[in-house]
């Protein structure tokens, strides 16, 4: 269930029963009552157009945004949801018999319970306590009008109570027969007739329990006054984070997430179009393409942060190489050619931080020289698009650099930067069979020459690419050339990005992006290359 923009989409215990559809925070607390939920009499499901797992529950104003596993069972929620509806005969008295008492005192007893007192400690169930409004309200009305038949049928019996009590006092007068004809006169002990009037039974008309209804009736609207004091807080406690927010976000959070969509890809596409039209400038400026010899990247040196480097390198060789083709927590999200980008959907406090992991085979280039250009600053503005500018706080060794870098603003989204350790590194081979590697890899530090700002958000990253080398033998005494050698490169990126923005959003810019990304930098290495002695 989607939650609040801070924690995003959260595991979540619902239970279809009654025509009514609950939540709880998890199966294990379904005992202390539910957090919230909804009548699905008047109730709207619909389908997300582009989330396949996606489905969205309204009733009048309140929405419930609601995420199964995979597609198929996304199709069985909604299936058994209409059916359910269908065969629930909501609308007749039995069924508010049925329903209506068990449900207000759930939702009732929830307002003053654990659960609801920790969500509102939390201060994001604001939208919780909406819908659960909506479905009080709900519930009232049905009351209501079950109490107003009760009413009825009691006035009902009263004037015909009257009527019967007239009849027999005409019958006294007019000296009737004292006789029992249809047991309903007796004699008493002063020889006057009485009719035997049965005392009411609290079920006994319409089948309606008055006590117990108005047990129902009194917690629901206990539950109300409770939920909309939890409202009135919640807003008073969160209005100064809205007000930054929207100070700081400018309008997204007042716009939803197909809008949000639209507008991140709408200045994405003007981004690639400044691109391609400086990209003809960048192409005229010629520069020393000297590279360093491997020697330089041997070893992580002896900086501060050398320890830190080498571990880096040795998670990134033991854990990014292994095949995830057909590990069920990774996803194929892109195949185009020789390209193949995964994805693993991760969450922690309702912000995405989904691993991806890209793999791709590029004729013509080394190893040595992918790898050259991805960790060289002095190139790095005519490959990468997305950034505002960049520059190096400290060089910690001939391969080693810390970078800070802004990259440009994607409307509504807030500006982000990130200050990280970029290494560059040849890996011995341990037999001669083993392929020529090179690794950069680039991950967040602290320095004091960088701190963060409240002008962006700082993100945290953790990204290596790793490019092999394979050589094809020549045909005859013909040398080796770029016709000979295949650069076969994986690429894996862990981005926290430090703040709030809609999960699919950021999936559906990712999807993009990254391809984009790769075959850009890797066509820009060709043409750098292109002609000139190959690097090994």
């Amino acid at each position: 269930q989607w939650t609040n923009y801070i924690h995003g989409w959260q595991d979540r215990w619902v239970v279809l029963k009654n025509n009514t559809l609950s939540y709880y925070k998890s199966q294990d607390e379904t005992e202390y009552g539910c957090r919230g939920s909804l009548c699905l009499s008047k109730a709207v499901i619909t389908a997300h157009e582009f989330d396949e797992c996606r489905l969205d529950i309204s009733v009048n104003d309140s929405v419930w945004y609601l995420r199964a596993q995979d597609p198929e069972h996304r199709h069985q929620w909604i299936e058994s949801i209409e059916l359910h509806r269908a065969d629930s005969g909501y609308g007749s008295e039995s069924s508010l018999r049925r329903h209506g008492s068990m449900l207000s005192l759930t939702s009732a007893t929830s307002g003053y319970s654990a659960t609801s007192t920790s969500s509102f400690k939390k201060g994001h169930s604001l939208r919780e306590k909406l819908a659960e409004m909506e479905t009080f309200r709900d519930i009232l009305c049905r009351q209501v009008d079950t109490l107003q038949k009760y009413f009825d049928s009691c006035a009902d019996a009263v004037s015909k109570d009257e009527l019967q009590r007239d009849k027999i006092v005409e019958d006294d007068e007019d000296d009737f027969p004292n006789t029992r004809t249809d047991g309903e006169f007796l004699h008493n002990n002063n020889g006057s007739k009485e009719k035997l009037f049965q005392s009411l039974n609290p079920k006994g008309i319409n089948g309606i329990d008055f006590k117990g209804e108005a047990i129902t009736f009194k917690a629901t609207t206990a539950g109300i006054l409770a939920t909309l004091s939890h409202c009135i807080d919640l807003m008073v406690k969160r209005e100064d984070s809205w007000q930054k927010r929207l100070d700081k976000e400018g309008p997204n959070s007042l716009i939803n997430e197909d809008e949000f969509f639209d507008a991140v890809e709408a200045a994405l596409d003007r981004q690639d179009k400044i691109e391609e039209q400086s990209q003809t400038e960048k192409t005229r400026i010629q520069r020393s393409d000297a590279v360093p010899l491997g020697d330089a990247y041997s070893s992580s040196g002896t900086h501060r942060f050398s320890e830190k480097v080498e571990e880096m390198v040795q998670s990134h060789m033991t854990y990014s190489l292994q095949d995830v083709g057909g590990d069920a927590n990774w996803q194929l999200v892109i195949e185009e050619g020789e390209m193949k980008v995964y994805r693993r959907e991760v969450e922690e406090n309702g912000i995405v931080l989904d691993p991806l992991k890209a793999t791709h085979s590029v004729k013509g280039v080394t190893g040595h020289e992918v790898c050259h250009y991805f960790w060289d600053t002095a190139y790095r503005s005519d490959w990468e698009t997305t950034i505002e500018n960049f520059n190096v706080v400290e060089t910690l060794s001939d391969n080693a650099v810390i970078v800070y870098q802004t990259h440009k603003r994607v409307w509504p989204a807030s500006q982000r930067d990130v200050l990280y350790l970029s290494a560059m590194r040849k890996i011995m081979a341990s037999n001669e069979n083993d392929p020529d590697t090179w690794l950069v890899c680039n991950f967040s530090v602290d320095h004091d020459n960088a701190l963060p700002t409240s002008r962006c958000v700082r993100a945290k990253i953790n990204i290596a690419m790793i490019c092999q080398t394979l050589v094809s033998p020549p045909d005859g005494d013909k040398e080796i050339s770029r016709d000979n050698i295949l650069c076969k490169i994986t690429y894996v990126a862990n981005v926290n990005p430090g703040g709030w923005a809609p999960a699919s959003v950021l999936r559906a810019v990712a999807k993009r992006e990254y391809p984009k990304f790769l075959k850009r930098f890797t066509s820009y290495v060709q043409e750098k290359t292109a002609g000139k002695p190959i690097l090994f």
